[in-house]
Parts: C-alpha cells; structure tokens; sequence
C-alpha cells in the first residue's frame, strides 16, 4: 500500500512540475511585446528613432554590448528622457535587450569591463578640442531632445550628456574608448584616429569622461510629490468678468488669445453646453517652440489653458500646473521651462481674482 501511494504521489508530483515547467515556458516575458509597452513610444516600433534615439542604426548596435543596453533601461539616464525601468524584472530586460538585437544583423561589441588609464589634464584639453562642441564643455549633452525641433531630421541622435550617471554607470571604459577609436557610422561622431589622435590620446580622454562620475554636476529631475496637479484660485467676480480678467491678464503677460469655450465643447449636443464652465486657451508662440524643442510629448498640455468654473454662485480659476506635469517626462531643461510656466500661471489666476 505504502509502495501504491508512492508512485502514485510520484505521478501527481510529475504532473505537477511538468504542469509547471509548461507554464514557466508559456510565462516567458515577450521582448517584442515589452518592447512596444514600454519603448516603442520614444525610440519607434521598428527602433528607427523618435523622441528617443534609433535603436535600430546598424553603427549603434554594433558599438554596444548588451550589458549596455540592459544597464541602460534598468538605471536611465538621470534628468534626460530615458527613465528607469525599475518595475522590470531582469528578465524582461533580457528579453527587451535580445529583441532590440533582432533590429539589425550585426555581432553585438565584444567590449572588456577593464579600465582604463590615461592621463587626465591631457584628456581635458583634448576633450575641450574635440568633444565639447557636441557633449558639452561639462559633458552635459547636446540640448534638447525632441526629434522635431530641435535636430535637423538628417541628424539621427543628440550627442549623449557624458556626465549623465545613469550613461557612466552603463558604459564601460571600453566601450567608450571603442566608440572614440571607431565612431558611430550614421552620426555625427566620427572616428578620433581618423582624426589624427593616438590611441594614447584617446585613453586620456576616456579617463577625462570617467572622472564625471566625481564632479558634483546633479541632473536630478524635479519631484513632482510635492507639487499639487492643479493650480486653484477663488475669484470674486461674476465668471464673464473673471473670463475677462483671465484674458486681461494674459495678454499682460504677452500671451495671445487663441479661444474661448465652453469646457464641454464637442462633448455635449450643440447649444446644450454649460455655460457655468469656461475655457480660455491662450498661446506665446515663442515659449510654444522653445518647450516643444525640448520635448514634443509636452503638447499634450499646449497651448496653455485656464478654466473658470462657477458652483452655487462661488467661481474658480484654475489650471494645470505645468511644474507637477514635467515630473513625468524626466529632462532637467524642460523641468526649468515648466517652473516658468507655473509661475506665469500663478501671475495670471492672482491677476484675474485680484
């Protein structure tokens, strides 16, 4: 009997793990999948660029590891649009990092994690020669992220901010120093030995970029915590006086009226909308540009916008708060824009309720 209930228990126990093995197999993380959740939106469903840069560029894949793309979307790049993906498993990594590989038929860089030496005043004055006019003369990056504005359409990446943690942190002395020596075919990084530098020199200037990691440069985007999502105000007034006051109050501010409506406009049947619910947009075109040069994904909050909203005979002003929204798209230059921005906003309800 004893022996009976052993096999049979073997069984159960068999079919389990054989149960469970085909569920792990059926559970493996799509990288495909993965990858249009999470990266086809900046970098393009078929990796050739966008917000963020083209995976797909043959010169790119080439030039990096995997570490180095796993390392990537696991830390980021601090106050740049890349952000951490802290919510995938390594596993999901894994399986985004193979199916970015299937981009382009080239090997990936067979790069050492070994350091390397040189010396640094020389790659300062080197880096100053060569490198700063596109990273920046503290390795901070070209400016700008946005694929529409702010880089011609033949320029298919910004140069990467160099100082960027999240950058040094995924990219080894080698894989630096083999991106100087090589290039990347396709951008506007060329080949320093083509140039004319040593390989000695380019050691210098690689030990020039890894002391970064010591300076005391932050990019640190802001923490929208603490900032509340909308900006409220009580008015006085009647609501057509305080959509008046809203309008004075923008064009103080040199900002043209674009238009006035009922919030509910296309939402509600036609002549049937609230009138106890207003919406003023207005627009300066020169801030429009220079915000969506930055990065074109803030246009879902553009042109700016105030609603004035009358309850039971009390009205309100209120917008968004421009400073609480840019938390979620992690650029430190769109940050200082936005806190600009709220503080325009904030002049514009105190005036319109003053």
């Amino acid at each position: 009997m004893r022996g009976y209930v052993s096999k049979g228990l073997w069984r159960v126990l068999l079919a389990l793990s054989t149960g469970l093995m085909l569920s792990v197999a059926v559970a493996a993380p799509d990288g495909e999948a993965l990858y249009d959740q999470n990266c086809a939106s900046c970098h393009g469903y078929d990796g050739q660029g966008g917000v963020g840069i083209p995976l797909a560029l043959p010169a790119f894949l080439k030039s990096v590891p995997d570490e180095y793309l796993f390392k990537t979307i696991r830390y980021g790049r601090e106050g740049r649009v890349m952000p951490p993906f802290k919510y995938l498993s390594d596993a999901q990594i894994e399986a985004i990092v193979k199916y970015v590989r299937g981009f382009a038929t080239v090997p990936a860089a067979a790069v050492t994690l070994s350091s390397v030496r040189g010396d640094e005043k020389n790659g300062a004055r080197l880096y100053t020669k060569y490198c700063a006019s596109c990273h920046g003369a503290n390795g901070e990056g070209g400016k700008g992220t946005g694929v529409t504005f702010s880089r011609p359409r033949d320029l298919p990446v910004i140069a990467p901010a160099l100082n960027n943690k999240g950058f040094l942190a995924a990219a080894s002395d080698s894989m630096i120093k083999m991106t100087l020596m090589n290039g990347r075919e396709g951008t506007p990084m060329q080949s320093f030995l083509k140039l004319g530098l040593s390989e000695t020199d380019i050691n210098d200037i690689v030990t020039h970029v890894r002391h970064f990691e010591r300076s005391e440069i932050s990019s640190i985007s802001i923490n929208n915590d603490k900032e509340q999502a909308v900006l409220v105000q009580d008015s006085p007034y009647d609501l057509e006086t305080t959509v008046n006051n809203v309008k004075a109050a923008a064009v103080a501010a040199n900002y043209r009226i674009i238009l006035t409506q009922p919030f509910d406009k296309g939402l509600a049947k036609e002549g049937k909308e609230s009138q106890k619910e207003v919406v003023i947009y207005f627009c300066n075109f020169g801030l429009l540009n220079s915000v969506l040069a930055l990065d074109p994904r803030v246009g879902i909050f553009l042109p700016c916008r105030v609603t004035v909203v009358e309850r039971e005979g009390k009205v309100k002003v209120m917008s968004i708060n421009p400073r609480h929204m840019s938390a979620l798209y992690n650029n430190t230059e769109l940050d200082k824009a936005c806190d600009e921005m709220t503080a325009i906003y904030k002049n514009i309800l105190e005036e319109a309720t003053l």
